[in-house]
């Protein structure tokens, strides 16, 4: 019985620490300036791209024209010689790249504040401290893709491109949605690992991140088509766990072995 009572606070304690923790990094995070910053360029970003673009198409050949406002989202698996173009890097897929400032600048602030110092000092948990970021983390990033999603609409209307589905429907569309936002844990479990590394070394974290995310940008239009399905979806969620799990352990004895100053 003792035993037994020992272990069930332990588990409390240990369920109390991380629900803080959680809680702590969740308000830390949406209380963030960047965080807002990179929301409203989300939303911006693809209105002035389809604004732009259709205005100097209209008046110029350009090499970079959209004639589908749903090309701002990705393109078909079909098509493989979209995935090379510069409609393919200037869509929603440039949002890996702001995610890694973002999750950088998070974790980043935690060193430079002297906030880990303190955390780690009190309670010394380099696991919990490795998972609440990569939740945090991932929760905001995937925020920024419905964002991106609105403005597209938005720039699509005022740019008065068609929103005509030519060789996938609104199923694929979901599917390809949804597949953008569980790759997106891959991603940030690369930047948490990154970022820790690098401390309060901000400008190093965002260079490593940033040249990891360049390495496997064209796994994101492979990953996640325009025309995905169920399939596409189960794949970027066994990816994202995987690279959660050992990128947070990772991530752990980055912490455990280097210095938190």
């Amino acid at each position: 019985m003792a035993t037994r009572e020992i272990s069930r606070k332990r588990h409390r304690s240990f369920s109390d620490r991380f629900h803080t923790m959680l809680a702590v990094d969740f308000r830390r995070m949406f209380t963030m300036p960047m965080f807002y910053i990179m929301s409203g360029i989300a939303v911006v970003i693809p209105i002035l791209i389809l604004v732009m673009t259709t205005a100097v198409s209209g008046s110029q050949e350009s090499s970079m024209t959209f004639t589908s406002a749903w090309q701002m989202i990705g393109s078909l698996s079909t098509d493989s010689s979209a995935m090379m173009d510069m409609t393919s890097m200037c869509n929603i897929n440039l949002l890996y790249f702001m995610a890694a400032v973002l999750v950088c600048c998070f974790v980043a602030g935690d060193f430079q504040s002297g906030y880990a110092k303190n955390l780690f000092t009190v309670r010394s948990k380099r696991d919990e401290y490795a998972i609440s970021k990569m939740i945090v983390c991932f929760f905001a990033s995937a925020l920024l893709i419905p964002l991106f999603f609105v403005g597209t609409v938005l720039g699509a209307a005022i740019a008065g491109l068609p929103f005509t589905m030519v060789g996938f429907h609104i199923g694929n569309l979901v599917m390809c949605l949804l597949a953008k936002i569980l790759l997106m844990g891959v991603f940030v479990s690369i930047y948490i690992v990154a970022s820790v590394a690098a401390r309060q070394r901000l400008w190093l974290s965002i260079i490593i991140a940033l040249m990891v995310g360049m390495f496997m940008f064209m796994i994101i239009p492979m990953m996640t088509p325009l025309d995905a399905t169920i399939l596409h979806v189960i794949l970027c969620l066994a990816g994202s766990a995987l690279f959660g799990i050992g990128l947070s352990r990772a991530s752990t004895m980055i912490l455990r072995k280097a210095s938190v100053v």
